[in-house]
């Protein structure tokens, strides 16, 4: 089933979506009982796809989205209407694929005076129940590529959390990467106190000479404006973010974690190279 969870929560299931409500239209055209059942399945599993990917577009265009399809299906009655409803459903998914796909490409860094990382976590990097503390990622990432970090994890971490912890440390790193909000998501912190607190955060950690890097939370189905939130606080405070696939890539491997969420010593080595894949650019080679 990780292929699954993969496949939802990093979002790729809003583009299978979106293929699938295009098939389902390349098939409206067809006469039959098959090519109808067919469309149906396709429609059907399409807005399924899109609703659990939890992709956080603007509500407003979603509802818009929703509109023009149904206008789409509805012109199965009205036979004028539906080389123009073909269309608007086309225009309408393909600009909400246009708004989707830069959030999946990896940032690249500045690079930077100093090999200095600060790591905002939880208990995905802080771990969980392991016996030796120097099998977790920031250790292993600090070894491999001789950069100091500074590691800020705790287990049980909240935005909230984060933010008092951070108001009471010195900030050491040039960069700082935030792997944070998991608990927020899971537990029963309210989406506008997650906003308040994630808000704050990245006031304290955003200062010139400094740069912040997020990861993009993967969301359970329906909790949208969570991610909302994140995007939107990413473009006020000029932070990049990681596409969710990152972080569920190195969750969902075989062998990386003890209970689905909490790295085993082979995830923390995963999640150490994946790290480097996108913050190498900020540390150039001696």
């Amino acid at each position: 089933m990780n292929w699954l969870v993969y496949h939802v929560a990093s979002g790729h299931s809003f583009f299978s979506g979106v293929a699938l409500i295009f098939f389902a239209m390349l098939l409206s055209d067809r006469s039959g009982p098959i090519a109808k059942r067919v469309l149906s399945v396709a429609f059907l599993l399409g807005v399924i796809a899109i609703a659990i990917s939890s992709t956080p577009l603007p509500n407003w265009y979603y509802v818009l989205a929703g509109l023009v399809t149904i206008g789409w299906l509805l012109s199965a009655y009205v036979t004028s209407w539906r080389d123009y409803a073909r269309l608007a459903v086309i225009s309408t998914w393909t600009v909400a694929l246009a708004l989707e796909v830069p959030f999946h490409f990896t940032p690249t860094l500045e690079p930077t005076s100093s090999r200095s990382l600060t790591i905002v976590g939880d208990s995905i990097t802080a771990g969980m129940g392991m016996q030796d503390r120097s099998v977790r990622w920031p250790m292993l990432f600090a070894a491999e590529h001789q950069v100091r970090v500074q590691d800020l994890s705790q287990p049980g971490a909240t935005t909230g959390s984060a933010l008092k912890t951070v108001m009471a440390q010195s900030i050491a790193g040039q960069v700082v990467l935030l792997e944070i909000g998991g608990n927020d998501v899971l537990g029963d912190t309210a989406a506008a106190e997650f906003s308040n607190d994630l808000d704050a955060l990245l006031s304290q950690l955003v200062v010139p000479g400094r740069q912040v890097v997020m990861f993009e939370l993967p969301l359970p189905p329906f909790r949208n404006d969570f991610g909302r939130i994140q995007r939107s606080l990413a473009r006020k405070h000029k932070v990049a973010l990681v596409p969710k696939r990152v972080l569920l890539s190195a969750i969902t491997a075989d062998d990386s974690t003890v209970d689905s969420i909490h790295l085993t010593p082979a995830g923390h080595q995963r999640m150490a190279t994946l790290v480097w894949s996108f913050v190498k650019s900020a540390f150039p080679s001696f």
